[in-house]
């Protein structure tokens, strides 16, 4: 059995991995929490202890680090952990578009894995769940172009966002002056913005945009995929929607599209709109499916669907596809040499 390092063990998406290691009956001997040295000495849910990620560090013994603590600690301590052997699956955008590392959905490209030299990278949340979707409709129909609208919950932001909405609605509703937005420009609640992450000087396009858009061509292996983004920052908690406009270029119906999800690995199709049944965050939260329905023709364009998707970011769109990605390492046994599973 093998031994874990989880950082950034103390975030939404850290806690998540924790979880989701027990859930999952990861054969691991040991897993071990590293955070900041002001949560040193905390214990998790699961009774273990945090350790602090410093000079005094012991980064010796592990086979997988799951990393959830940011680009520039990633950058910093990803290389570190990979030198003393073990096999790095960062779910920041540090690495992502890097030539030489992997980016990575289960369900979509496990193939890339085996390029790995010490570092895996996990998508963008937001691309990785629509991805899930539209990997299945590429190798039936091809695909010509996509139009893509995000609508992203607080926790994509993190524990403070969401708290930044919990106290803004709470003020609202009771009818209190609402606190000054600290985390975003503009108060979240009963509102929504149009902008996730950044503007960089001269680009219309956010950040969050900008991944999305570069990391669908790259785990596609689609380098001149057309497709746009727009991403928007809702009042909900957690789980992220979609809609999504596909242009393929042979004709797919969206009944041959149903039953093509259908049976598409981490895809359930909720679709029967007439009587109310479709994706809600609602009830995607928890959940490691992506959710896909309101499938239909796009009657102004031939060739093109829409299809509504939601999923659980913290989950399938951050902590359950790391988990996944080190499930595949020992499957297809491209952990370090001295990594073993044993009883």
């Amino acid at each position: 059995m093998i031994r874990v390092a989880v950082v950034g063990a103390t975030g939404a998406v850290g806690t998540t991995m924790l979880r989701l290691l027990r859930e999952r009956a990861f054969p691991a001997r040991e897993i071990v929490p590293f955070a900041s040295p002001r949560s040193a000495g905390r214990d998790t849910e699961d009774g273990l202890t945090v350790r602090a990620l410093g000079p005094d560090a012991d980064l010796d013994g592990f086979d997988v680090a799951l990393f959830s603590a940011g680009s520039a600690i990633s950058r910093e301590w990803a290389p570190r952990f990979v030198e003393h052997g073990a096999v790095v699956v960062d779910n920041s955008s540090a690495w992502r578009m890097e030539p030489d590392v992997p980016l990575i959905v289960a369900e979509v490209n496990a193939e890339a894995i085996d390029r790995h030299r010490g570092i895996i990278a996990n998508p963008n949340c937001s691309a990785m769940q629509a991805l899930v979707v539209l990997k299945p409709i590429h190798d039936a129909a091809g695909l010509e172009r996509i139009v893509f609208s995000s609508y992203q919950s607080t926790s994509g932001t993190g524990a403070r966002a969401m708290q930044e909405l919990r106290d803004q609605a709470h003020a609202i509703l009771h009818e209190q002056p609402s606190p000054e937005p600290a985390v975003y420009p503009h108060p979240i609640a009963f509102n929504v913005l149009p902008q996730v992450e950044t503007f960089k000087d001269g680009d219309d396009y956010t950040t969050e945009e900008r991944k999305v858009i570069a990391e669908s061509r790259k785990i596609l292996g689609l380098p001149d995929l057309r497709i746009t983004a727009t991403c928007a920052r809702v009042p909900v908690l957690n789980c992220h929607s979609e809609a999504l406009n596909v242009e393929t270029r042979r004709d797919l119906g969206p009944e041959d599209c149903r039953r093509l999800l259908a049976r598409a690995p981490g895809v359930e199709v909720v679709d029967d709109p007439a009587s109310g049944r479709y994706p809600l965050p609602s009830e995607a939260a928890g959940r490691d499916e992506v959710f896909v329905g309101r499938i239909r023709r796009d009657e102004s364009n031939p060739r093109t669907l829409n299809l509504w998707v939601v999923g659980d970011n913290l989950r399938k769109g951050a902590a359950t596809n790391a988990v996944q990605i080190a499930e595949l390492l020992l499957g297809r046994q491209r952990l370090p040499a001295g990594a073993a599973v044993s009883g």
